[in-house]
């Protein structure tokens, strides 16, 4: 796979994340785009589950919150926006969240 493919995989659920992480490890020159997008990947994944884990917990105990559950449809959109930026081939973060994930998770460099 090309770096471009495995750059969108990163994005792909789990297991498209987890098959880029794989297939990147096997490439002897790293490519920066492929690690950047995992990072963004993991990122985004970590945080939307996170906050649907919450979320639930929350709109258990409160009924009447249930407007904040459109809170998914927000990380839908900037997961687009992580898979547009992948398809372009550009190293740029995800729209607001990006930035907190560009110097975390040390283990996929």
């Amino acid at each position: 796979m090309n770096n471009k493919t495995l750059s969108i995989l990163s994005y792909v659920t789990i297991i498209g994340w987890i098959i880029a992480f794989v297939k990147s490890k096997d490439e002897t020159p790293k490519s920066d785009l492929v690690i950047y997008h995992l990072k963004q990947g993991f990122g985004i994944f970590l945080l939307t589950f996170a906050v649907n884990v919450i979320l639930s917990i929350v709109l258990s105990i409160v009924p009447s919150l249930y407007f904040l559950s459109f809170v998914g449809y927000a990380f839908l959109i900037l997961w687009i926006f992580g898979i547009i930026n992948a398809a372009n081939e550009q190293k740029k973060p995800i729209p607001v969240i990006g930035k907190m994930f560009e110097d975390k998770f040390d283990f996929i460099n």
